[in-house]
């Protein structure tokens, strides 16, 4: 490992060994979140830092993963020194499926390649024809978005590279490696790399070696709350920390669940980031590859989840924020309320990434359709906020055809911010929505909650309660009524632009 610096710290030098907090930091496609828990659960103290995506080429998305860690350092020194002096174990989350890749010196080879990347599709095909029982050992379909193709993609492409690497590992593992000198994972972040045999929680020998890659190339496994190693000497000084456990942790979708209590059969969630995620949280492993629905394990021992993925919510409404000039999101959603549910007829089809649940399309893009003269700021932004929910509405059916029943979700991450877009999307979904304080708070809360467990060696589905209700939004029969018809219209509009020879 090559030297650590991030910038130069003192530790403090008044220590209180009698406090105990417990740090969860997870490593986002945006930004890097750090947040600690005290001995109760109740969060003192908060970091954040940014990241920025390149996007070399169309379909193309990747991050350096030494931004990752000057991201997390910056994070982790953003909290008050005194709260950091108190950790006493650590716990990771973070983005699924990013492909990093090491040498002999532990030092990436390439840029990651990132889950929302989408170059690799004639690769999941040759996937699956090399390894007939790939949806019965990973329960999934092979998707662009997914590890192990990537590493196809690489040995066709970039066949110097592929011969030089020694470990992959996923973006929070990267991290772990930077923190502690291991090379270890969880299993639900593993579950999404399309290597695990999802059943049996371990890595298939069958589909590793159809990649050209063994178990030597994985990160051993643990389940989420086990500790896999302890924070080097030199990063807890310059994180002014003593001596700290640091645990598995678990993807950054798991993990939120984790942090919100979604952690038993049934339990459900709306994850309203730059991806939209509805995750129900099963104990037994019910996968439905048909229906692109992702079938993972949790970060919970004995337990699974299954996920109907939609690569672009919040993203969306970043984006139309700077097509319309909108100073921030808020706006986008002022103008929106001004201009009316279902105001026009506007439709937005909001694959600006491409697609997983239910199309697995990594080409599919964006539509607008059916604008007319009258077509405004205001409308286009109705439009955006009503094309995300309606995706989402796909990725129920999906889950629904698993035979996962949802009878409400708990939402999270920065969408969970808006009441207006909460009714539309409670609405369209017909099932309540339940906001929780510091829900937005995400994947780092989870986290942080599977370190404290570890710590205590208490049993994480204990811990990990639902915090306080904020509110509820019931579904509103007039707004389902009212966005029906666009509903069906958007369902059908996907076949119109992925079809060359009628494009509307």
């Amino acid at each position: 490992m090559k030297d650590d610096h991030c910038s130069s710290h003192r530790p403090p030098t008044d220590f209180d060994a009698r406090l105990t907090m417990f740090l969860g930091i997870d490593i986002g496609t945006s930004s890097v979140k750090a947040i600690v828990l005290d001995d109760d659960g109740v969060v003192v103290g908060q970091g954040t830092a940014p990241l920025s995506v390149s996007r070399p080429t169309q379909l193309w998305s990747e991050q350096n993963p030494e931004d990752w860690w000057s991201a997390t350092c910056t994070a982790v020194q953003a909290i008050d020194a005194d709260v950091r002096a108190s950790v006493r174990s650590i716990g990771l989350a973070g983005q699924m499926h990013g492909a990093t890749l090491l040498g002999e010196d532990d030092t990436p080879l390439r840029p990651a390649i990132l889950w929302n990347d989408g170059r690799s599709f004639a690769e999941c095909e040759a996937l699956e024809r090399a390894v007939p029982a790939l949806h019965g050992i990973t329960g999934n379909l092979a998707m662009p978005g997914f590890t192990a193709p990537k590493l196809l993609w690489v040995r066709e492409h970039e066949p110097e590279i592929f011969d030089r690497v020694r470990h992959v590992l996923l973006p929070k593992d990267y991290v772990r490696l930077r923190m502690t000198g291991d090379f270890a994972s969880d299993m639900s972040d593993s579950a999404g790399t399309l290597w695990l045999d999802v059943a049996a929680r371990r890595w298939s020998d069958a589909i590793l070696n159809a990649c050209g890659l063994d178990a030597d190339h994985m990160p051993a496994l643990f389940e989420g709350t086990q500790i896999t190693g302890q924070l080097r000497r030199e990063i807890a000084q310059l994180w002014g920390m003593g001596e700290v456990a640091v645990v598995a942790g678990g993807g950054d979708n798991a993990a939120g669940a984790a942090g919100v209590g979604v952690v038993r059969d049934g339990d459900a969630l709306l994850s309203l980031g730059t991806s939209g995620v509805i995750f129900a949280a099963t104990d037994q492993f019910r996968p439905n590859p048909a229906g692109a629905v992702h079938a993972f394990c949790h970060c919970l021992p004995g337990m699974w989840h299954q996920m109907s993925v939609h690569l672009s919510a919040a993203s969306c409404i970043d984006w139309a924020c700077r097509i319309t000039g909108a100073a921030d999101p808020a706006e986008i959603f002022t103008r929106a309320e001004a201009s009316g549910i279902g105001a026009g007829p506007e439709l937005f089809l909001p694959y600006l990434s491409g697609e997983r649940t239910p199309h697995n399309d990594p080409h599919v893009r964006g539509a607008f359709l059916q604008l007319d003269n009258e077509t405004d700021a205001g409308r286009i932004a109705q439009a955006v906020i009503e094309g995300v929910a309606f995706a989402l509405v796909d990725g129920m059916t999906a889950l629904q055809a698993a035979g996962t029943r949802i009878e409400k979700l708990s939402v999270i991450g920065g969408g969970a911010r808006s009441a207006y877009w909460g009714r539309i999307i409670a609405s369209t979904l017909a099932v309540p929505l339940v906001y929780l304080d510091g829900g937005e708070v995400g994947p780092a809360l989870g986290a942080a909650q599977l370190a404290r467990a570890a710590f205590l060696g208490t049993d994480a589905a204990a811990l990990c309660v639902p915090p306080p209700i904020s509110h509820v939004i019931e579904p509103e029969a007039d707004i389902t009524d009212r966005l029906a018809g666009k509903q069906q219209r958007f369902r059908d509009a996907y076949g119109r632009i992925i079809n060359k020879d009628n494009i509307t």
